[in-house]
């Protein structure tokens, strides 16, 4: 705990003594208090007029207050440059007559476990924090942190062990569902048998829950490294269909060769993959030298860190962003349209003709359901769309300066992004199968992709020579598709270095409308 929060904490607990205000500190403050993790928000129950209160110690203190809801309010303390980060204190009135009705009213046994506030300052200040330590001085010595514990969730914190409060906690709230498996992998909680039954009974209740509450918590649990296993857990739970239920079909479905995985799997691999690639490409150049995923050449996985590098460096694209939430969502939805294309031939070979252009409207459906933001929405759809095209350039004899062109004009910055996780989508479709000389033309062409944008933008993406004004001005056009396809002709030109200076972009343009007028297609 920071020496602020620790501050502000006792002269909140002294400030509530001298209001004859008996405070506990409940929850997950306590919780991290006794698996000695690190709290940010703290949690403070009181008898009487939680809102009356918060304001009166938000005057005192300094704070801010926030009124949350019906009954909690908050006090914020801003971050201070000297003093780290914002603190918080939830102050709300016991749920039900007492503070033992309220505990038990919580979702999970360690997050309903309550101590007096001028207890706790009084173990903290004694060195008490953490796991260890509380076994040892609070669990063990309640004379030091009397803990008031009806569902004895110290005793599943010390066997690290998640557990419902009750037979009905996630009918009470559904998003408990999802928030069990955040804090299991966030706390390193083994979920009890008996609470896994609750999941695998109440799974198909979590619809019901506000999306924007379910985009959080999803977010969170995709968040930190490790989010397969969660994603593989939501799935055994009958969470992840109840969430996604497009992967109903998923399931068994079968791929045609290369692909090790049926379609469900294999993408939830992907986002395996993607997590461990992001981490090889932050290794130093000796590390990834020995990943067997690694290729000797002049363009491999190094090179590739090299450029992502240089990307950072100019503000194109960030490490973490590869990693980030919505990113590993684009991960396990790229392959999503696959289940509405499904077809088999005569010779009983599968094929998912078009399945980047299905997956991509049904992606534009979940985001919005999900009620993610438009920018996650477009980069998850983005993905989607365009996931088979780095890959589908490694197979052509010779990747042009126009396919190159073509491929960024779609995508922006955000074909770099697009690049790397076809590298992951390769990977999970191989699963434990060695990889071939596909893979290592894979890696060049991203190699390529990446060089070309990174390192000479401006000439695969030259400066506009003619404006769409200039065009209908010149040339008495209308606003149409005729002037899309003119400017487009002349950025290719650009690229393949045929047309170099405004003049030659009006011939150009006047030999095209001359080829249309005889082809009777101007219009």
């Amino acid at each position: 705990m920071n020496n602020r929060a620790l501050q502000l904490l006792q002269q909140t607990a002294h400030y509530l003594s001298e209001q004859r205000q008996q405070a506990y500190l409940v929850g997950g403050s306590l919780r991290n208090i006794l698996l000695g993790e690190p709290c940010a928000d703290w949690d403070i129950a009181v008898h009487s007029d939680a809102a009356l209160l918060a304001r009166r110690l938000a005057d005192t203190l300094g704070g801010y207050y926030a009124r949350m809801h019906e009954k909690a309010s908050r006090v914020v303390f801003p971050a201070a440059p000297e003093s780290g980060d914002e603190v918080i204190l939830d102050i709300a009135p016991f749920k039900g007559q007492s503070l033992e009705d309220d505990l038990r009213l919580r979702d999970f046994t360690v997050n309903a476990i309550a101590a007096p506030l001028d207890a706790i300052m009084r173990y903290i200040e004694l060195g008490g924090f953490g796991f260890e330590t509380a076994k040892s001085k609070g669990y063990r010595r309640g004379a030091l942190l009397p803990l008031i514990d009806p569902t004895r969730g110290v005793a599943d914190i010390l066997a690290r062990r998640l557990r419902a409060v009750a037979g009905d906690v996630f009918q009470r709230d559904p998003l408990r569902l999802l928030r069990a498996v955040r804090l299991a992998a966030r706390y390193q909680l083994e979920i009890d048998s008996w609470t896994e039954g609750l999941m695998v009974r109440d799974a198909l209740l979590l619809p019901e829950v506000a999306p924007e509450r379910v985009h959080d918590e999803l977010y969170a649990i995709l968040a930190p490294d490790g989010a397969a296993r969660q994603l593989r857990f939501l799935d055994t739970h009958g969470l992840l269909t109840a969430l996604l239920p497009e992967f109903i079909p998923a399931r068994g479905m079968p791929q045609p060769e290369p692909h090790y995985w049926d379609v469900l799997e294999h993408s939830i691999e992907t986002v395996d993959r993607l997590e461990q690639l992001a981490q090889l490409l932050q290794e130093e150049p000796a590390l990834i030298a020995q990943s067997p995923w690694e290729i000797a050449g002049e363009c491999d996985l190094r090179a590739i860190r090299q450029l992502v590098i240089e990307a950072q460096a100019q503000e194109i694209f960030q490490f973490a962003a590869l990693t980030a939430p919505r990113m590993k969502l684009a991960a396990l939805l790229h392959d999503i349209g696959k289940p509405v294309t499904f077809t088999t031939d005569e010779n009983d070979s599968v094929h998912f003709y078009g399945h980047p252009q299905a997956g991509a409207l049904r992606v534009v459906q979940i985001m919005r359901r999900l009620k993610a933001s438009a920018q996650d929405s477009r980069l998850v759809q983005q993905v989607a769309d365009h996931h088979m095209r780095p890959g589908q350039l490694a197979q052509l004899e010779k990747v042009t300066p126009r396919a190159i062109r073509r491929y960024f004009v779609d995508l922006g910055p955000a074909g770099i992004a697009v690049a790397l996780l076809s590298l992951a989508d390769h990977l999970a479709t191989r699963g434990p199968q060695p990889l071939t000389d596909s893979w290592q033309r894979h890696v060049t062409t991203v190699c390529l992709l990446l060089t070309q944008y990174i390192r000479h933008r401006e000439r695969i993406l030259p400066p506009k020579l003619v404006s769409a004004e200039e065009l209908m001005h010149r040339y008495n056009l209308s606003p149409g598709p005729i002037i899309g396809r003119l400017l487009d002709a002349i950025a290719e030109a650009q690229t393949d270095g045929t047309v170099h200076s405004k003049s030659d972009a009006f011939w150009l343009v006047e030999e095209t409308l001359q080829q249309a007028t005889e082809r009777n297609d101007y219009a």
